[in-house]
């Protein structure tokens, strides 16, 4: 219907880049249309919600960091002008994307602030194209952590632990062949599960809109998570100006890599 070429890419990610390319007016009826049906499913699912205030829609849009600038304008004046002029909320991370020269630009609004914005975004990107090469952001697919207990092997799905023969079959191998055992431990053990592992921590910062979900009803998901994976998770106060929150998790490799599966997962 808007003439525009669409790509989504592959589906084993959880996150796909959709790129819309065209004459900037089907650009626009694409992601008019597209606005539209976030919004119709705003709606339906606060059809029988208890949730009051409406959500507004958003999008992230993939931009090459060289444009980012003139996004942004001298001392963020056209970033500025952009927000005042159509309503939208306009954000440019600070930094770019992993494995990537580009960097997320959030807008979030009504479905009509969000095509006006739109709108003035491609003429910046129209009027400044981007400098040197780009190399574009391509999402990782979400690698399930293995966990190892009863000598054998299961990938995390979900909330559901699935039993993996091939990896049972190396985990076994791995048991009987000397070189495996760690240093000072007189019967093979899997290095993974020794209960003197060393605990390392690892942090993440997670956005101001999601961290609730994350902590649940009175905490009530965050102590399920610390319990599923064995972790201790600290959650950071919210800084002032700040749209992020520091989470740091600490244990094992094998608690960690589950700790940060079941937050992606929330």
């Amino acid at each position: 219907q808007s003439g525009a070429r669409i790509n989504i890419s592959e589906g084993t990610c959880p996150e796909r880049i959709v790129t819309i390319t065209g004459p900037t007016d089907a650009i626009f009826k694409a992601f008019s249309m597209i606005a539209l049906k976030f919004e119709e499913d705003i709606n339906a699912s606060m059809t029988n919600s208890t949730v009051t205030s409406k959500p507004p829609v958003t999008l992230r849009l993939v931009v090459p960091a060289s444009q980012c600038g003139s996004l942004i304008g001298k001392g963020g004046s056209k970033i500025k002008e952009i927000r005042e002029s159509t309503g939208a909320q306009v954000q440019v991370a600070g930094d770019m994307l992993p494995n990537s020269t580009e960097r997320a630009v959030t807008i979030s609004g009504t479905p009509d602030a969000i095509i006006q914005c739109v709108k003035q975004i491609c003429v910046v990107m129209l009027e400044s194209p981007p400098k040197g090469a780009t190399i574009p952001y391509r999402p990782k697919p979400a690698s399930a952590p293995i966990i190892f207990a009863g000598g054998q092997a299961f990938t995390i799905q979900g909330q559901y632990a699935i039993p993996h023969p091939d990896l049972t079959k190396l985990h076994q191998l791995a048991m009987q062949h000397p070189p495996f055992t760690p240093l000072g431990q007189t019967t093979p053990g899997f290095p993974g599960l020794d209960a003197t592992t060393p605990t390392s921590s690892h942090e993440l910062t997670i956005p101001n809109d999601l961290i609730g979900c994350i902590i649940g009803r009175q905490g009530s998901k965050i102590n399920e998570i610390r319990q599923m994976s064995g972790a201790q998770i600290k959650i950071a106060n919210a800084t002032e100006g700040s749209a992020e929150r520091q989470v740091t998790i600490t244990g094992s490799p094998a608690n960690i890599s589950l700790a940060q599966y079941l937050i992606n997962a929330r």
